[in-house]
């Protein structure tokens, strides 16, 4: 059936069902997002350290089973995943306000929730990309990524201005009961999509999990495009987690402000990563789909630094501002490389070449809320904020470097020339492969 011009991939049911899964599921995210740090700062009144351990527990599980989760999401048919990983996620949220209300809640035990929290959730993202191509097709894939990435900014909106109140109504504990919800009603909404993939092909003699893990590795290492953008990832994502990690500290213990206020700022760079979503397909197509990635990250970046410039008054608006760019252009940066990430690899490693992505790019978050927690403890939250705002604009570097080497060349490596012309070409290139 058409597609109404206006809707788009909108009026195909089953991504319409997906963009709904998604919008709970990310609801729900970013309630956990504000309020779990909360449940440290005001409800365990954990110190500068222990909240970056916290926010080193909730990330490690990139580190701990990020490869080996692509290799096993191969395996799997990607929906059952993305249903199944939801609901254990909204069960693992419900042990917080349970155990608060039976007075047995503690650091330890918030750690333990934050660390299964985040193994699943490796799962979950790393279905979720390889699942994207499956239902859209390869050709609508700057389009799905754009409408998924602008329901996660709306509720980067509505997550914020919910559990603000709901914490200071509440308490944080209790407000978790709105994140599992919300992570419950996704999984039981992806579970009604129709449409199937095909369970993937399995012989006798399956390849083992360490081969597979490494055909992934050598699959991104080896084009210079995945491999610049993972290490423009890595850096980014560090200084980003060190950032954000002293960035609760700040607004609460620095500029005085209660849940409410924490919530209307986050709400803040919601608006902003909304309108990048908006804007993304328009500016990769105007600008270029590959130096959108790192203009992206180089115009908005440096204006994370007017956060730790604000003092209490007129000044918090210019740093919520900062933070609104921030979002602005990661969005944009994300639905761009995304969208030549997929399109740039072969159905059968979709899972691995995202898992090796997020190994590399995000095994390092730990590390960052370790050294955002230990800088906090050093140089106070107002000097972490500078560190982190200046590592997430050098970031930019790797893509930069990648994009002014590759012009004129396949973004996938091979010694095949970009133009319609002859030339030769990599017949092992699964890019390459099959074409003209």
């Amino acid at each position: 059936m058409p597609r109404s011009p206006r809707l788009g991939l909108l009026d195909d049911p089953d991504f319409g069902r997906l963009f709904a899964a998604t919008a709970l599921g990310q609801l729900g995210d970013r309630i956990v997002f504000l309020t779990l740090p909360l449940v440290a700062i005001a409800t365990l009144h954990a110190d500068e350290f222990q909240v970056g351990l916290l926010t080193a527990t909730t990330t490690a599980g990139s580190l701990l089973v990020g490869l080996p989760a692509g290799a096993w999401v191969d395996r799997m048919r990607k929906r059952s995943v993305l249903i199944g990983t939801d609901l254990l996620r909204a069960a693992a949220l419900l042990t917080v306000p349970l155990a608060r209300w039976a007075g047995l809640l503690d650091i330890r035990l918030l750690y333990a929730v934050a660390l299964l929290h985040g193994v699943l959730t490796v799962f979950f993202d790393v279905a979720h990309v390889s699942y994207l191509p499956h239902l859209v097709g390869r050709g609508n894939l700057v389009e799905g990524n754009a409408k998924l990435s602008a329901v996660r900014s709306v509720t980067g909106i509505g997550g914020p201005a919910v559990a603000g109140p709901l914490v200071g109504l509440v308490g944080a504990p209790a407000t978790l009961l709105a994140g599992s919800a919300g992570m419950t009603l996704s999984g039981l909404l992806a579970a009604t999509i129709r449409r199937r993939e095909e369970q993937p092909e399995t012989t006798s003699e399956q390849p083992r999990l360490g081969t597979e893990i490494m055909e992934g590795l050598r699959f991104v290492l080896h084009r210079p495009a995945l491999r610049a953008i993972m290490f423009s990832d890595a850096l980014f994502n560090l200084s980003l987690v060190m950032y954000q990690t002293m960035l609760l500290v700040f607004l609460e213990r620095t500029m005085g402000l209660g849940p409410f206020g924490i919530g209307l700022v986050l709400s803040g760079m919601g608006c902003g990563a909304l309108l990048g979503a908006l804007t993304a397909t328009t500016l990769a197509r105007r600008v270029g789909g590959r130096p959108v990635i790192w203009l992206a990250t180089l115009l908005t970046c440096p204006l994370t630094v007017l956060m730790p410039l604000a003092r209490p008054g007129w000044t918090l608006y210019a740093g919520a501002v900062g933070l609104a760019a921030l979002s602005l252009g990661g969005v944009v940066r994300v639905v761009a490389q995304s969208s030549l990430q997929q399109s740039l690899t072969p159905d059968r490693l979709l899972g691995r070449m995202a898992a090796t992505a997020r190994f590399v790019s995000s095994g390092g978050v730990p590390l960052g809320g370790l050294l955002g927690g230990a800088s906090g403890a050093a140089f106070g939250a107002t000097g972490t904020l500078w560190i982190g705002a200046s590592g997430m604009t050098l970031s930019a570097v790797p893509t930069l470097l990648w994009w002014r080497a590759a012009r004129g060349r396949p973004s996938c490596g091979c010694s095949r020339p970009s133009g319609s012309g002859g030339g030769t070409r990599s017949v092992s290139c699964p890019v390459c492969a099959g074409r003209p």
